[in-house]
């Protein structure tokens, strides 16, 4: 078992970036929280892979949008792993494309409870273990869309990445002087299962042309970027975005 750099909780980690960015901070060193809503198998399977690295990880359950789990999200990682030093906010859903016209509550109140609402439940647990420590970082995962819109497809996705924007810029002035650095990274068009729940599996494949990079991009690319963030060669990054986007 290697030294490890601190305990990060990954949330949304069981499969896509999550996943990635969970393997790559165990690679690097990181003791790993793999948080899953639904899929135990493919959590678990991170967690034992993570641990093949030479690190303690776990995998737990929690829905991001319930403040009960998450608050015993954060508790099982410090009692099973040690003091909680890093959170990627990464859990997100969303819907079926479509116009914003035809969008129904139960919708809007799925997209906005996961996306919004669990990424601040998640960082004000965050927050409270690191406050009295004074150090930490914090990594959003937001997305391009917060910046592009996402017209004619994901207009209420686009606008949780954009209240993720907020709560980056926010938390970022209000815990630096603490010595917790937040920040976010805006993935672009990643080859993720994300865009087949969204009913267009080979969105990717069909918009890459519009990219000046002419590709998709990866969830280990953006876990890289993730990664970096949380380490002390970005020691004085904080309220910054990463776009990783291959400039679109």
């Amino acid at each position: 078992m290697t030294e490890s750099l601190g305990v990060a909780v990954i949330t949304g980690a069981s499969r896509g970036i999550g996943a990635a960015t969970a393997l790559k901070a165990a690679g690097d060193g990181w003791s790993v929280c793999v948080n899953y809503r639904s899929e135990k198998h493919a959590a678990d399977a991170v967690a034992r892979e993570c641990r093949s690295l030479g690190v303690n990880a776990i995998a737990q359950r929690a829905d991001v949008s319930d403040e009960g789990q998450v608050i015993n999200l954060f508790e099982t990682a410090e009692r099973e792993l040690g003091p909680v030093a890093a959170l990627v906010n990464n859990a997100g859903v969303l819907g079926r494309q479509g116009r914003f016209a035809s969008f129904d509550i139960d919708r809007l109140r799925t997209v906005i409870d996961t996306n919004v609402l669990g990424a601040m439940l998640c960082a004000r647990e965050a927050a409270r273990l690191m406050e009295p420590r004074r150090i930490g970082s914090i990594v959003n995962v937001s997305s391009r869309a917060s910046v592009l819109g996402s017209a004619n497809e994901y207009v209420d996705y686009a606008a949780s990445k954009g209240a993720v924007d907020s709560l980056t810029v926010g938390l970022a002035n209000e815990l630096g002087p603490l010595g917790i650095r937040v920040n976010a990274v805006r993935p672009g068009l990643i080859l993720t299962d994300i865009h087949a729940s969204g009913g267009d599996p080979g969105r990717v494949e069909r918009l890459a042309p519009k990219v000046p990079m002419q590709r998709g991009g990866t969830a280990e690319e953006v876990a890289d970027a993730i990664v970096w963030l949380l380490s002390d060669a970005a020691s004085y990054v904080s309220g910054s975005f990463v776009e990783v986007s291959g400039a679109r």
